[in-house]
């Protein structure tokens, strides 16, 4: 019986020492992310001629 129980106990000693691990570690390179983005906007203003006869008049009144 006690052979039986030092056999237990060294089979559960050798699969315990056998446990996955996992390790959190830093890469060695920096992270890099590339963001090829193309903006492109456009801005129309449009004027009432009645506006734009009064901007072309009175230059000053801006």
């Amino acid at each position: 019986m006690k052979v039986i129980t030092i056999n237990l106990f060294l089979l559960m000693f050798i699969l315990s020492s056998c446990a996955p691990t996992v390790r959190v570690e830093a890469p060695d390179k920096p992270i890099e992310i590339n963001l090829n983005v193309n903006i492109e906007h456009n801005v129309k203003i449009q004027m009432d001629k009645q506006l734009d006869n009064l901007m072309k008049n009175q230059k000053d009144i801006f």
